[in-house]
């Protein structure tokens, strides 16, 4: 139930948001093939009056499309412009997308995920942009679609932020219930490991090799791994060498990752599982090379922050408590909130992302637009 004054989408503006989310759904973005969206999107823009720029972003990212820009003006003098921002990319998809309404909740017919993740926010972006070309609110509207943000947010990284004139900005990418506010996000690192010993046969001279693979699997035995605290965690994603049962590993390469909503945690944790990987190589008589990238860098914001107040406001209205909290994982606004423009990420109500079993009810896709077009309006 919503509570008086709130800033809700008509009968008809519902059914139009269910149906671009299921033909949305059905256009496959994995991330780098997002051209199929990427221009659904701007012919509905232009359709509607709006100017879409599309940057180059794809040469940097290897994407098939760039980043899409549009603008709706406000009305109001001196009102500030906002950034509403989604991602166009979802991660690799098992099966095709056939949407099915099923109990109230959409999913994909099909063992395989559905995409919520994140057209909940693109969908409910479309339809903001038709809202406000039709009946423009006091305050400007930045409209932001990204590529590969499944890839460690590589679209907004490319993205040229001196572009936009938004003072603030929301983005709609945390599954969880509709409510929560996402106040702390982690600083994230990659982490690549490439050993080096020496290849021999398995069973004539064996002792004649150095394992890559054993000197791997000792320092991963060594590592601290999993939940380390209430803000840390660290994972060995993946590892692989060797060429044979009967050949002693030359090579062996592991992936890595360390986050923690603490940045110098992040960053001595991550000197931690280096020089267990050293000392283990050293061990094996192995060669180490490693790479560390930061992902993303993890950002905190107040409760009194301005998109923070402003959301909390837009949930009043439909008679939901703002519940605060942080998240282990990245979205576009850790790059946003990076350069310095204060990004809230929102929960969207899809449940089960990046599994064959996500879903999201009608009934939480309409309150995002709700909820989206009440931040608008409290913009102003």
């Amino acid at each position: 139930m919503t509570a008086s004054g709130a800033e809700c989408a008509t009968p008809q503006e519902r059914r139009r948001l269910s149906e671009d989310f299921v033909r949305l759904c059905e256009i496959e973005s994995p991330s780098r093939r997002e051209r199929g969206v990427a221009d659904a999107l701007t012919a509905e823009l232009r359709g509607i009056g709006l100017e879409v720029e599309e940057d180059e972003s794809a040469a940097e990212t290897g994407a098939d499309a760039g980043n899409l820009l549009a603008r709706v003006p406000g009305t109001g003098e001196g009102a500030p412009a906002i950034l509403l921002c989604a991602h166009m990319d979802t991660v690799p998809l098992a099966a095709p997308v056939e949407v099915v309404l099923e109990g109230g909740f959409l999913r994909n017919r099909h063992e395989a995920i559905l995409g919520a993740d994140n057209k909940v926010a693109v969908a409910t972006m479309l339809a903001v942009a038709r809202r406000l070309a039709a009946e423009p609110a006091r305050a400007s509207v930045e409209l932001l679609f990204t590529t590969c943000e499944e890839q460690a947010l590589l679209g907004a990284k490319a993205f040229d932020r001196s572009r936009l004139r938004a003072k603030h900005g929301f983005v709609f990418d945390h599954a969880s219930p509709i409510g929560e506010l996402i106040l702390a996000a982690p600083t994230y690192y990659g982490i690549e490991a490439r050993l080096r010993g020496q290849s021999a046969h398995a069973g004539l001279r064996p002792e004649a090799g150095r394992s890559a693979v054993v000197a791997a699997a000792s320092a991963i035995t060594r590592l601290r791994l999993g939940r380390l605290d209430e803000e840390t965690t660290a994972n060995v994603g993946r590892i692989e060498g060797g060429v044979a049962a009967n050949v002693v590993p030359e090579h062996c390469r592991v992936e890595l990752e360390a986050r923690s909503l603490d940045r110098e945690r992040a960053g001595a944790l991550v000197t931690e599982i280096v020089d267990v990987l050293t000392d283990a190589a050293t061990a094996g008589e192995c060669d180490l090379e490693t790479e560390v990238h930061e992902g993303f860098r993890g950002y905190r914001l107040t409760r009194t922050a301005e998109p923070v107040a402003t959301a909390a406001a837009a949930l009043a209205d439909l008679a939901i408590e703002p519940v605060y909290c942080s998240t282990a994982s990245g979205s576009d606004a850790a790059v946003f909130n990076a350069a310095g423009l204060p990004c809230l990420n929102l929960a969207d109500g899809s449940e089960d992302n990046h599994r064959p079993d996500e879903r999201v009810s009608v009934e939480a896709l309409e309150t995002v637009l709700d909820l989206a077009l009440g931040i608008v309006a409290h913009s102003a």
